[in-house]
């Protein structure tokens, strides 16, 4: 199954209601595996992100839908990066030219 990174941060209203994290993130895995995804890791990170997800799902178009659902409740803010292990990017490469 393709594998994302989730990178995130906290908006206005998540960072007011920051002591709820552990318990949003945990709805989050819940509202993943009703897309078909499953939460691999999550990391709560100092720096440029807040949070750090590795998720595993069956389509861009189901990350993408996670993604969206995510942000309507107003936490957080999301950005998707697709993730290739070894073996992944070897048959990338076997395609360049």
């Amino acid at each position: 199954m393709p594998a994302f990174i989730l990178l995130t941060n906290f908006t206005d209203q998540g960072i007011r209601a920051v002591k709820d994290t552990v318990k949003r993130a945990e709805k989050f895995r819940e509202l993943a595996k009703q897309n078909g995804a499953t939460v691999k890791e999550l990391y709560w990170t100092l720096g440029k992100y807040d949070v750090v997800s590795v998720v595993e799902a069956p389509d861009v178009t189901s990350i993408t839908a996670l993604g969206l659902t995510l942000g309507m409740a107003g936490n957080v803010r999301t950005e998707t990066l697709p993730a290739f292990t070894a073996d992944e990017m070897a048959k990338v490469l076997a395609k360049v030219k």
